[in-house]
């Protein structure tokens, strides 16, 4: 079968100020995962696309494929202040595809596992996938082309008699085949970006069970180091690649095998440069030195609070902060920070312990972030709805955002009055 992969994402910046473009690897991936030998596989990104459309007709018109999948990578580009849906885009795609083709279209990707049922009613693709979708795309591709059902998938999403249905979703095998990026537009990638990402910790299931811990979830989640190592170098070998994002959803957890995949990475003599991010605790100088000799040349140090926190622990927590951007400092190790403001709680104490704290540090850019994107079953969409907002979770599809009303009125003026005397800080 021939199976078309289109990454819709065309969104160039994170909120309004901060430039991402990042490669679709998931989309990647599961190109890789597909089995050559039963399906002709080809992608299309749309990100530096000049007639994004055209070039959709022009593939489908080409390449005549039975089974298109589309990626969305998020829901909207983050910012309160200057809120972008993305999902017209993948909307005008999927009505362009059926009018000129009667391919299976399936949507999926991280943005679309967030509000399947949603996403699909709104993007009217044939079948959705929810949650990881490498080995059920496969097993879908598997399927049409021999002619079988499908819909017993798990994270199948799809429409009988009328009625929206989303199948249990199950956790990914963890088989991770090497990304197809031949298609990709990797120079301009690599131009754009914080590099080309590569997964180091899979995060198909991110809810610990029973009396399972975050960092037992976290070293559960691993690849091996020589597999991720090899796949660094295939791609250096192969494609030419130098740079590259290691994405872990917190590199620095757990601490020791983040110490010994930069000794792993020095041992291999790779000479690459990589960036990723950390989370504000599980850090220490011994690393940071590791991480710097072993290529790294930037991290971005995740807001810590980014949803309902309690007031009096915030002094702990950006304390916590403090701590990883002094040993970034001291390794010679450059950084971006994050900072949220007007998180249920928040008051004109808490933005000014938060204002004294970045004004202490010293990070290539810090990003003030004004309001909590809200999304079904969070701390600040249950929060709103406890003040008295009314909404359905199907409402949170399109930017809304939770912003607490102690500082509502003028937490933006603030910000940006005071971003005009620090020129490193971005308020959006």
């Amino acid at each position: 079968m021939k199976v078309l992969l289109i990454a819709t994402n065309r969104h160039g910046r994170y909120m309004s100020n901060v430039q991402a473009q990042p490669l679709p690897i998931g989309l990647a991936y599961i190109a890789g995962s597909l089995d050559p030998e039963q399906h002709s596989t080809k992608m299309l990104d749309l990100m530096f696309a000049d007639d994004y459309l055209g070039d959709v007709e022009r593939a489908v018109k080409e390449f005549q494929p039975g089974l298109v999948g589309l990626s969305i990578r998020n829901l909207d580009n983050g910012s309160n202040l200057n809120p972008q849906s993305v999902l017209p885009i993948t909307k005008e795609v999927t009505d362009l595809i059926r009018s000129i083709s009667q391919a299976t279209i399936v949507c999926g990707g991280p943005a679309f596992s967030i509000l399947p049922s949603e996403c699909f009613d709104y993007v009217g693709p044939d079948v959705g996938i929810a949650g990881s979708g490498g080995d059920s795309f496969s097993d879908l591709a598997d399927r049409l082309e021999r002619g079988e059902s499908y819909r017993d998938l798990p994270g199948l999403v799809y429409r009988a008699d009328g009625k929206i249905t989303v199948t249990e979703q199950q956790s990914t095998s963890g088989v991770m085949k090497p990304p197809r990026l031949e298609d990709l537009e990797l120079d301009k990638y690599a131009e754009a970006g914080f590099g080309i990402g590569v997964i180091t910790k899979w995060f198909g299931n991110t809810t610990p069970s029973g009396n399972e811990s975050s960092e037992d979830l976290h070293r559960k989640n691993l690849r091996p180091t020589q597999e991720v190592i090899a796949e660094v170098k295939d791609l250096g070998q192969r494609l030419g690649l130098s740079k590259f994002f290691f994405i872990a959803n917190g590199f620095n957890v757990p601490t020791d095998n983040a110490k010994s995949f930069c000794q792993a990475l020095i041992d291999s003599d790779l000479k690459i440069e990589w960036n990723t991010g950390l989370v504000p605790r599980n850090c220490d100088q011994e690393l940071i030195g590791l991480m710097k000799k072993a290529g790294c040349g930037l991290v971005i140090i995740g807001d810590l609070v980014v949803d309902a926190y309690d007031p009096e622990n915030l002094a702990a927590r950006l304390d916590q902060m403090l701590q990883v951007c002094r040993l970034c400092e001291e390794g010679g190790l450059p950084y971006t920070v994050g900072q949220t403001f007007g998180a249920p709680g928040e008051t004109r104490e808490t933005v000014e312990q938060k204002l004294v704290f970045l004004r202490d540090i010293r990070p290539v850019v810090a990003n003030l972030r004004v309001g909590i994107r809200m999304l079904p079953g969070s701390k600040s969409a249950d929060q709103a709805r406890l003040e008295g907002q009314v909404f359905d979770d199907g409402d949170l599809l399109q930017p809304t955002f939770y912003v607490a009303g102690s500082v509502k009125d003028w937490i933006v003026d603030y910000l940006q009055t005071e971003a005009t005397h620090n020129p490193l800080w971005s308020v959006d």
